[in-house]
């Protein structure tokens, strides 16, 4: 079986290096915000480039502390995407804002700035809400037109956090996603470009006073122990996980690199197969958490590929604006491009650890199932 991802294989990549982090945890005898955090907080944002890193419980936590540091609450209107991971929506939802979806460029499936743009206008003349927020995801592991969305977010006064989730590494312009907005916001979940062995999360940003807060939200709004400055919650990052990622991050850029290297050989081999392959940018260089195809025939192909013993994953098979916890939120959205990827994308195995010989038999039959689906 030809694994879609493979955590595992990421442990065993590094193992002496993880097992020792652990070693080192377990043996000081502190193990909720000691050095390891503190230490990762540092080496992330030097790696990003951003003066702050706050490390939190998850990536969706990453996304709510970012939205209540910067004030966003009940009535107020938070523009995303709807083509995304659910967490993104329910961060906005958990601050009690509403999301207001914006449809996505059909060649990247980022946000359209066209879109977002329109959309703003029409929640400013609606009365709706309060437009407070834009929420990018730079998806698949390609940045967003992050700044153009910045100039738009500037325009309308709007606090610009970035959803980073699966672009750890990626650049726009040579600046790193995460450090272009108000604030960024990491997911460590192990399948990601840099993985934790568990739950983990980080914000960045280059504002003192949002930095401070959000250090304060984490841990239920103590600036002295026992003692609430503000209302928090408990989203901490532990201590094995940060020793964990210590130990991973210096590999990044090697394992983004093997990304691209193995998105360079999908593109080669499926040249011929009629699929629409990932769109490359030389101002935004994706570093590939997804290599995403699109066809019409996608629900076939996974099932061929199934049957092969090839694994490969939607990302993401029902927009969120279509979900039945959210789609109150999208009555009268349209959304078209997104809605059109929602039925014909397909993930195919990537990750660092992945052979060649399985990226060739991967694309070997799905030109198989190409040869046979045109007879």
């Amino acid at each position: 079986m030809i694994l879609q991802s493979n955590p595992k294989a990421a442990y065993l990549s590094h193992r002496a290096e993880i097992d020792a982090a652990i070693a080192r945890v377990l043996e000081s005898g502190w193990y909720i915000l000691g050095q390891e955090v503190a230490a990762f907080e540092r080496e992330f944002a030097e790696y990003i480039g951003v003066a702050h890193a706050i490390g939190v419980a998850s990536g969706t936590d990453a996304l709510v502390l970012s939205l209540k540091a910067c004030g966003v609450g009940p009535g107020d209107l938070v523009f995303t995407v709807a083509h995304t991971a659910v967490a993104t929506v329910t961060a906005i939802d958990l601050c009690g804002a509403a999301p207001v979806f914006v449809d996505i460029d059909p060649q990247t499936y980022n946000m359209d700035p066209q879109r977002l743009e329109e959309a703003i206008a029409g929640a400013v003349t609606s009365g709706l809400g309060l437009a407070r927020a834009v929420i990018p995801v730079h998806l698949y592991g390609a940045a967003a037109p992050i700044d153009t969305i910045a100039q738009i977010a500037r325009a309308y006064g709007l606090r610009l956090i970035e959803d980073c989730a699966q672009s750890t590494g990626s650049e726009f312009a040579d600046t790193k996603t995460g450090a272009w907005g108000d604030l960024g916001a990491f997911s460590f979940y192990p399948t990601k470009n840099l993985g934790a062995l568990g739950d983990g999360g980080m914000v960045t940003t280059n504002d003192d006073e949002l930095a401070e807060r959000v250090r304060l939200l984490r841990e239920y709004g103590w600036k002295e122990r026992y003692v609430s400055a503000l209302p928090g919650t408990n989203s901490r990052l532990d201590e094995i996980q940060a020793a964990i990622l210590r130990a991973k991050l210096p590999f990044l850029d090697s394992a983004n690199a093997q990304r691209r290297h193995i998105a360079d050989l999908y593109d080669s081999l499926l040249v011929t197969s009629g699929l629409t392959l990932p769109k490359r940018s030389e101002i935004a260089p994706s570093v590939f958490h997804q290599y995403v195809v699109q066809t019409e025939g996608r629900d076939s192909l996974r099932e061929y590929l199934k049957q092969a013993g090839v694994g490969a994953l939607i990302h993401y098979p029902v927009p969120v604006h279509r979900q039945p916890a959210y789609e109150a939120f999208g009555r009268g959205a349209s959304l078209p491009h997104t809605e059109r990827a929602a039925r014909e994308v397909l993930s195919l195995p990537i990750y660092p650890e992945l052979d060649e010989e399985s990226v060739r038999e991967t694309a070997s039959q799905i030109l198989s199932w190409q040869r046979s689906h045109s007879s």
